[in-house]
């Protein structure tokens, strides 16, 4: 008798084991094609959320794992074009991490990478960037410059979220 193979569910758990296997080993948590941002611990949220060589390479295993494009440490030998669209799909990550660890502690509200699985974010980086067309996160009323932001252009609300990374890195931490 012949096994039927779902070749979905075969392409699936590939792309699960390439993306997610280093993720697994790196923070000894489970990760599949549905995880989103939310489901993400604080501890591995406050991990990626940090800048430096650190978490870059912990970004590069991802996309470069799903994306199939090697390892993270052969990031260099990548072409130009490959190097580039890896470093855009990065950067738009950490924003997303970052934009979640700030909804965490109550600072914004709703993003438009809340959305999707981080599966989603890498493979779908075009259609999920245009959508979220500049449109920044907002932040919460509670918040004491929630004056001062409202009276921002959309970039600069952006550029608003984005200063106070330091002071949400600190106060997460102390959550941890």
């Amino acid at each position: 008798m012949t096994k039927v193979v779902d070749l979905k569910a075969y392409r699936i758990r590939a792309l699960e084991q390439r993306g997610f296997g280093p993720w697994q080993k790196r923070f000894s948590e489970s990760f599949d094609s549905s995880t989103r941002l939310s489901d993400l611990s604080d501890k591995t949220l406050y991990y990626l959320s940090q800048p430096g060589e650190n978490s870059s390479h912990a970004y590069y295993e991802l996309i470069m794992g799903i994306r199939g494009l090697g390892l993270a440490s052969e990031f260099h030998y990548l072409g130009n074009p490959d190097q580039m669209r890896v470093v855009d799909i990065h950067l738009f990550l950490v924003d997303q991490l970052r934009f979640e660890m700030m909804r965490r502690l109550e600072w914004i509200l709703a993003f438009e990478g809340q959305r999707y699985s981080l599966l989603e974010m890498v493979q779908e980086f075009d259609k999920i960037k245009k959508r979220r067309g500049g449109h920044p996160p907002g932040l919460e009323q509670s918040n004491a410059n929630y004056t001062e932001y409202m009276q921002l252009t959309d970039g600069d609300k952006e550029v608003f979220i984005r200063r106070m990374l330091q002071e949400a890195l600190d106060s997460f931490k102390k959550r941890l």
